[in-house]
């Protein structure tokens, strides 16, 4: 695994080969340095196109990055930081756990259970509590 390849996970790594990166101005911090350094990194994915994703992680990543997705490129800024490597890093780290997060498969989904006997019992014996205790607040009846 080389320097700049994004490790998603122990099994899918995309490879620098794959990226493509743009480097602009930024906003923010940095005072004359933001006017002349192009410290605000992009970096460019084509999942639709990656050889490294299997068939059913593409339409996971197409199904749930959708939105984000331009022609299947999924396109990802960093400029929180003043120096362009380190925005580099984060636009890297970002990318990983997005990507991360499409791929895991779905949950299973939930099993419906009926509440136990003993649940039900703390349950009630609570909202007699709660009816005693507001009783107890109440003017007496003469």
């Amino acid at each position: 695994m080389a320097d700049s390849d994004v490790r998603v996970n122990a099994a899918l790594v995309i490879p620098a080969s794959e990226l493509s990166w743009r480097f602009s101005r930024s906003s923010g911090p940095g005072g004359q340095g933001v006017n002349t350094a192009d410290s605000r990194a992009e970096v460019m994915w084509d999942a639709a196109a990656s050889a490294v994703l299997s068939d059913v992680q593409r339409e996971r990543i197409v199904d749930r990055l959708g939105g984000r997705l331009v022609d299947g490129v999924l396109t990802i800024a960093a400029s929180e930081h003043r120096n362009q490597l380190r925005n580099r890093d984060a636009a890297r780290a970002r990318l990983a756990a997005l990507v991360a997060e499409a791929v895991r498969p779905p949950a299973p989904p939930r099993r419906a259970t009926k509440p136990t006997r003993g649940s039900k019992e703390r349950r009630l014996k609570a909202k007699q509590r709660r009816t005693d205790v507001k009783r107890m607040r109440q003017r007496p009846t003469d």
